[in-house]
């Protein structure tokens, strides 16, 4: 079992990120992400700080020796992935091979509306997903690429130096069954579910396996990802806080996350939600927390939960 830590990047100092990400990287975890925003989420006023993505991770492959440098995920709707592609060279190179590239199709129509970025409706920006997918994979893998697509064209376009890693990952992120998931069929070497219950995740992996079927794919070829929303308290006295800090996270949504991909209760609870998703299937667990960082609540995750999966 691996352990990631997902750091949504909004209302936070950028000295509290850096100490972040390097403590996690000899903290047990093997895999650090960001996200791609640049209005708050859940979203509420748009007035929120929030740091820019790839910026991020070069730092963070700047600043590490040992973690994979992730981001789940990146929108397709407002990146055009021929730059994007040059940039996560350019971090697989300062990370001297530890990228992991993770794709979406974006969903945060406040952020649009604020920077007149079309909303598509989403037909449209799974297509446009599709199709950055194949064009990020092609200019990180081949010499020269040809791709005459809807979206994006390329016209025996090249992005050099290529990664450090011969085949960089790529990550589909999102829960959506008729287009998500056929997408992470067809190209993608990973899934990352966002805040899915036991048994949801179950059966999503059931839909994903169906359409790696459909596509002659190898199911066991996909890794799968779980990101859980982080609330856990260090002790029983805690509980009344971390559950405050849910509340406040979450919002009006909190009722209707409550029961799914949420880490609430003591770390021996913990420990039971990661055991029951390891044995419905997940590869690995990234715990999600928003600022303010509770720093307690890390260190028994570090010192408590990731050495109950020792060697599983």
């Amino acid at each position: 079992m691996k352990f990631g830590l997902h750091i949504g990047q909004q209302n936070i100092s950028m000295a509290e990120m850096r100490k972040t990400w390097t403590w996690a990287d000899t903290a047990g975890f093997d895999w650090v992400d960001v996200w791609d925003h640049f209005y708050e989420a859940p979203p509420v006023d748009g007035n929120g700080s929030c740091f820019e993505a790839t910026t991020c991770m070069a730092a963070m492959a700047c600043e590490t020796k040992n973690v994979r440098i992730g981001v789940l995920v990146l929108g397709m709707n407002y990146r055009h992935p021929a730059i994007l592609a040059n940039a996560l060279v350019t971090i697989d190179h300062l990370s001297a091979g530890r990228l992991e590239i993770g794709l979406g199709a974006g969903w945060h129509q406040q952020e649009y509306a604020g920077y007149g970025i079309p909303f598509l409706p989403i037909g449209q920006r799974m297509d446009i997903l599709e199709e950055g997918v194949k064009v990020v994979r092609m200019l990180t893998t081949q010499d020269r690429s040809d791709f005459q697509g809807k979206h994006f064209q390329l016209n025996n376009a090249a992005c050099n130096p290529k990664p450090v890693q011969a085949r960089p990952r790529i990550w589909v992120g999102g829960n959506g069954e008729k287009r998500t998931l056929r997408i992470a069929a067809r190209h993608a070497d990973g899934w990352n579910t966002p805040y899915p219950s036991v048994d949801e995740f179950k059966r999503l992996q059931g839909v994903l396996d169906m359409w790696c079927e459909k596509e002659g794919r190898d199911p066991a070829t996909i890794e799968r990802n779980v990101n859980l929303s982080f609330h856990m308290a260090v002790t029983a006295s805690d509980l009344e806080r971390t559950e405050r800090q849910y509340r406040e996270t979450w919002g009006p949504a909190s009722d209707a996350m409550r029961g799914r991909g949420v880490v609430l209760g003591l770390p021996d609870q913990a420990i039971d939600l990661v055991g029951r998703l390891k044995d419905a299937g997940a590869a690995r667990v990234n715990i999600a927390q928003r600022p303010p960082l509770d720093w307690d609540a890390l260190l028994a995750w570090s010192e408590q939960v990731i050495p109950a999966f020792a060697g599983k």
